[in-house]
């Protein structure tokens, strides 16, 4: 068994931005050159999180009303009485969605059902470069 991590970077918005990461993840796989097998995506951080939807407009502003409805970005957190830095709101919603997703591969493609993609959801209150971290597993 063969295990390559392999790493890409991307500038986010924050502010809820999703990014569908799809592409770099199956840039990564390849790269790997293991034919079969798992790879785990893994974001470093607190303020955001992975998983996979369908990557369209309306589910888009569908998960942006949801996580403003469980945790509302102006309301008082714990977080920012300590810190004073307004994105305990982002803790929350990260911690919520997680900062690691695994998908299987065969033959050196992704198992994603036809409507399914990676998204990155970076919940912070600013910009930011995010390194990603791919880690392949497999024969």
């Amino acid at each position: 068994m063969s295990v390559v991590s392999l790493r890409f970077s991307l500038n986010t918005n924050g502010n809820g931005e999703i990014v569908d990461i799809t592409g770099s993840v199956s840039e990564a796989v390849r790269k790997s050159a293991v034919s079969s097998g798992i790879v785990t995506i893994f974001v470093p951080g607190s303020t955001a999180g992975l998983t996979t939807v369908e990557y369209e407009p309306g589910l888009v502003e569908d998960i942006d009303e949801l996580f403003e409805r469980v945790a509302p970005q102006n309301r008082e957190y714990h977080h920012n009485l300590r810190w004073h830095d307004g994105n305990g709101h982002a803790h929350v919603r990260a911690s919520l969605l997680g900062p690691s997703l695994t998908v299987p591969f065969t033959e050196g493609r992704l198992t994603l059902g036809i409507w399914q993609q990676i998204i990155l959801v970076d919940f912070d209150n600013k910009s930011r470069n995010r390194e990603l971290v791919c880690q392949v597993m497999g024969d």
